[in-house]
């Protein structure tokens, strides 16, 4: 029934042959671009916190597949870039503390110190599979790098789990051949 109405009912434009759109088509095509632009329009409007916090995602679990396949210096390259995102967010919160507003200067510092956070526990875990592997001075450089580097106030518990983790690996694997005991 529609196919006759159709083929029977004036277009929407001239009716020369070669110019002619029937109504379907015409709703067709409406409907696919509109479709297109809605996917486009939401796409773009994405939050920018939970695009990095998704690309932070990616490089944990690229760090801890790189990890399980022996793959040191790529999962320390990923845990590099968690590191540099969490240094450009500081830098951002320094930069925008007094010219926006507080929620987002807030989301960013959280975002920040996820990152950090995320980071120096990644250094831990390294460090445990260098003392699995039994590579004690790689797992001791790794432990140490967590002591130097995280030393914000609000990192101590990651520079505790550090220390301890370098006195059980002296117990598991001797003293370091420079120390003092």
């Amino acid at each position: 029934m529609l196919d006759f109405y159709l083929a029977y009912t004036p277009t929407l434009l001239p009716t020369r042959p070669h110019v002619k759109i029937s109504i379907r088509r015409f709703c067709y095509r409406t409907i696919s671009t509109m479709s297109l632009l809605v996917l486009l329009v939401s796409g773009c409007s994405h939050d920018p916190y939970q695009r990095r916090a998704d690309i932070m995602k990616d490089h944990v679990e690229n760090f801890y597949t790189h990890l399980k396949a022996n793959r040191v210096a790529a999962a320390v390259h990923e845990n590099e870039q968690i590191e540099g995102m969490a240094d450009q967010m500081a830098e951002t919160v320094r930069k925008q503390g007094q010219l926006q507003g507080t929620s987002q200067v807030e989301r960013e510092f959280a975002l920040m110190k996820t990152a950090r956070g995320t980071a120096a526990q990644n250094w831990i875990a390294l460090g445990q599979y260098f003392a699995i592997k039994q590579q004690p001075d790689r797992a001791r450089a790794s432990y140490q790098r967590v002591i130097d580097t995280y030393t914000d106030p609000t990192e101590r518990t990651y520079r505790e789990q550090a220390a301890r983790a370098l006195q059980d690996l002296e117990i598991v694997s001797g003293p370091a051949p420079n120390s003092a005991h």
